[in-house]
């Protein structure tokens, strides 16, 4: 049969080919997409995991079952083999949602396998016997053998396809779904009852952290970052607490171990110390900077997985691409359906449950049960008197009396009847009656009712399901900026080559292989290139350097000769961005210009140079200065100004000239514990030259530092961040925990370590900061006592408190109490604010 089907197919088209192409691979993309790899939107699952669930719904007796004879339970459904069932299994007990596990189940975090599955258990859990089975509003099938029945779907009251995500490989498309948090489904399902706003991002059982800025609702094109939490324990040492989604400790590991071997970052040894928690300990190489390793290990290694979600779920038996919102929502309103077709099922239960109670209390009432005394010819005969008998109150029942009814009273057994009987019926009855306006109410008050089922689903199951991954916007990391250094620039000026490959050449700078090099040659010419082995920029190179984009601070001189005038110009210009390997003029694109003078100035340095013309020119003065501070800084297009119209000799250093540009602005983005030069936060100060950065923790220590960029801060701690004066007197008022008092120091710092934290109030378990102030003239109002008992008083530190050293211990200020309270009462000190221009 099935062979003549298959060669009716093969001859109804012109190509046997395109025939088989046409039938059976859509047969089994449909088959692959429906039946295996995509989930359900009605329950979340996928069929094999509907299966498994069903199979261990029939074994459930309050106890646990061996894995391996759930697979066994499940083979009666599922047609593909007890490894994709045990897989499953697995994947759903790891979840820890549905399934009580007991034994060795792997751990998601390190990739550890579970065991195998004759030594562990599961059974279902109190929650999915709550929300996934109803045997009376589920939908039958047959099993692929005919032998069973199986769901079509499960009755499941929850949004299960957000709480577990999933992830699917079909034929011509895929699906993505990320978990999400328990508590938070629930909060967002009451709110979308209510009609109000809810939004969802996604939550891990690794926990970590995640940047949901782009998740775009969880459609395709959206993206998720999630980060490891790394931690600095000392200057040489980090450690990573947990891991992203998807990524274990071991392929982390890896991911450290080849960034190392790439040279992207310099670690001496990596040590996973995870056990309960996830620890790995990175032991830096010496001299390597923790800031910058954090942000490298987020750049080059698994300590940052980017992840795309695409969310496609079977949706009336075929595919559909939706967001997690309207997931939600398709899920909520199908909990609604469900529970109304319950409450509905509850209610004819309780009518017919009255209407046979009803039933009783006559019979038994009306003494109709007599009939059965009486000689009647026929069995049926009796069936019908007792039915007349029941004519007079027919009128008090809801519904007409069968002759099942009658059947069922005959068949209750008659004793003497109490009035103690007849009384009990009557409570049932208005029991029943009861429970039947209830589930009327219920009914009629529908969002109401479900919404109560949310808030009790997570009044019973949300205890110990908080969110563990932390929601954060993570800062944007630039790969060339933290990159280790791990190629040295070589560069062979007269032949205009420059590469990491010419080591028999000039040496130029240590640079990664992330890094872009500028160049400059002596016919005028500019050209920025990735790092290469041999790379050709042209004759005679004058300058060579790692090229930092948007780098306005780097300032160059020149001054040039036009080739076609012979004029000689001089100018100032920045180069902040450029097309890769693309060939710039600076000077007038003639084959005769030529750099006469060249200088690259990090800050903007004007130098005076001496300026010898030809002896051969009819000038006057033969020699002159030149001051490039009297120039602009323009364009790298522009013309210049012009030096002289007659040949140049040489053009000579004379004298370095002060910068010309102001200090660094830094501001402190408090989001991200970052400094930077973007405007971002709050404004700190000006700085110039090395000038230092003071910054004071609420945990009674401070740090002198510089301004990289690259630091980072907790800004949770930050209490005071200024440009550091060693003239600078701090005051400060802390708990004296060992002698239950409060001191005050006023000091000025004394240590010029950088990058290293010093505590300023004494040491000791319990001690603790109140305040700190950088103002001059410090004033503290103390407030003791309460009600009628409290007490101001105002004290200005200056008259009470000598300056004294960093490590003092201060004086007593105040005795220890719960009651007493501190707060500045001078004129704060107000912070420097960003010059005009910086505002607009």
């Amino acid at each position: 049969m099935a062979k003549t089907k298959i060669a009716d197919d093969f001859h109804e088209n012109e190509s046997g080919v395109t025939g088989q192409y046409r039938h059976w691979f859509l047969d089994y993309a449909s088959y692959v997409i429906l039946e295996r790899a995509v989930p359900a939107v009605e329950d979340g699952l996928k069929p094999v995991q509907r299966r498994i669930l069903h199979a261990m719904k029939e074994m459930d007796d309050g106890r646990f079952n061996k894995v391996a004879n759930i697979i066994g339970q499940s083979m009666q459904y599922h047609p593909h083999g007890d490894a994709s069932i045990g897989e499953a299994l697995v994947n759903m007990g790891q979840k820890d949602l549905l399934i009580e596990t007991q034994g060795n189940w792997g751990d998601v975090r390190t990739g550890d396998d579970a065991a195998a599955a004759r030594y562990i258990e599961a059974r279902l859990s109190k929650f999915a016997l709550e929300v996934a089975f109803n045997a009376k509003t589920t939908e039958w099938q047959l099993s692929y053998d005919g032998r069973k029945n199986e769901p079509v779907t499960l009755p499941m009251k929850f949004p299960l396809l957000l709480a577990q995500g999933a992830d699917g490989i079909a034929v011509g498309l895929a699906t993505k779904i990320l978990p999400h948090n328990f508590c938070e489904l629930c909060d967002a399902a009451m709110k979308y009852l209510k009609n109000k706003k809810f939004d969802l991002v996604p939550d891990f059982l690794q926990a970590g952290m995640v940047d949901a800025t782009n998740y775009n609702d969880g459609k395709r094109g959206g993206k998720v970052r999630v980060r490891a939490h790394i931690e600095e324990l000392d200057k040489k040492t980090l450690l990573i607490k947990d891991v992203p989604y998807g990524v274990t400790t071991s392929g982390l590991i890896d991911s450290i171990l080849k960034a190392n071997d790439q040279g992207k970052i310099k670690v001496r040894k990596v040590t996973d110390n995870t056990a309960a928690n996830v620890e790995i300990q990175v032991d830096l190489a010496p001299g390597i900077s923790p800031d910058i390793t954090i942000d490298a290990l987020y750049a080059f290694t698994d300590c940052e997985v980017s992840i795309s979600p695409n969310a496609c779920v079977i949706v009336d038996k075929k595919p559909q691409f939706l967001g997690v919102r309207e997931l939600l929502q398709l899920s909520v309103d199908h909990t609604k359906e469900l529970l109304k077709r319950e409450l509905e099922i509850k209610l004819a239960e309780l009518q017919e449950k009255w209407h046979y109670t009803s039933l009783e209390k006559i019979f038994f009432e009306e003494k109709i049960y007599k009939e059965l005394e009486k000689k009647h010819e026929t069995w049926e005969k009796v069936l019908m008197a007792i039915g007349k008998a029941f004519e007079p109150y027919r009128k008090q029942l809801k519904r007409d009396i069968t002759r099942e009814d009658i059947v069922k009273l005959t068949e209750k057994p008659v004793r003497r009847i109490y009035k103690l009987d007849i009384d009990e019926l009557n409570a049932q009855i208005k029991g029943l009656e009861a429970e039947m306006k209830q589930v009327r109410h219920d009914l009629n008050n529908l969002v109401d009712f479900t919404v109560a089922y949310y808030e009790n689903l997570l009044k019973k199951y949300g205890k110990g399901r908080e969110r563990k991954t932390e929601i954060k916007l993570f800062e944007a990391i630039q790969a060339q900026q933290v990159a280790i250094a791990n190629a040295k620039l070589y560069v062979n000026r007269a032949e205009g080559f420059i590469g990491t490959g010419l080591k028999k050449d000039e040496f130029v700078t240590d640079c990664s292989d992330l890094d872009d090099i500028i160049a400059f040659t002596k016919g005028g010419k500019m050209k920025v290139v990735k790092v290469a082995d041999k790379t050709f920029i042209g004759k005679d190179i004058l300058y060579v350097a790692v090229f930092r984009k948007n780098d306005e601070r780097t300032t160059y001189n020149m001054i040039y000769v036009d080739g076609k005038s012979g004029v000689s110009y001089a100018k100032r210009f920045n180069v902040t961005g450029v097309t890769r390997d693309k060939e710039y003029d600076l000077a007038k694109d003639d084959p005769k210009s030529k750099v006469h003078y060249f200088s690259a100035n990090p800050n903007g340095e004007a130098e005076v140079v001496r300026v010898v013309l030809s002896p051969s020119s009819t000038a006057r003065h033969k020699e002159f200065d030149f001051y490039f501070e009297e120039l602009e800084i323009k364009n790298r297009s522009s013309l210049g100004n012009q030096v002289t119209k007659y040949p140049i000799r040489t053009v000579k250093f004379k004298e370095a000239g002060k910068a010309t540009l102001s200090g660094r602005k830094i501001w402190f983005d408090p989001q991200f514990g970052r400094l930077n030069e973007d405007g971002k936060g709050e404004y700190i100060s000006t700085f110039e030259g090395d000038e230092r950065l003071l910054v004071i923790y609420n945990d009674g220590n401070y740090e002198i530092t510089d301004t990289e960029l690259a630091q980072r801060f907790d800004a949770e701690k930050v209490l005071e961040m200024r440009k550091f004066d060693p003239e600078r007197i701090i005051t400060a008022i802390y708990l004296d925990n060992e002698k239950l008092q409060y001191n005050v120091k006023r000091f000025k710092i004394e240590t010029t370590t950088l990058r290293n934290k010093f505590s300023f109030i004494k040491e000791g378990d319990g001690n603790k900061l109140e305040l700190v102030t950088l103002a001059p003239e410090p004033i503290v109002l103390i407030k003791s006592g309460r009600g009628a008992q409290a007490k101001t008083q105002k004290i200005k530190i200056a008259g009470f408190v000598e300056v004294m050293g960093w490590r003092a211990v201060g004086s007593k200020l105040f005795d220890f109490s719960k009651s007493v309270e501190f707060e500045w009462a001078h004129k704060e000190e107000a912070k420097e604010k960003p010059p005009q221009q910086e505002l607009f």
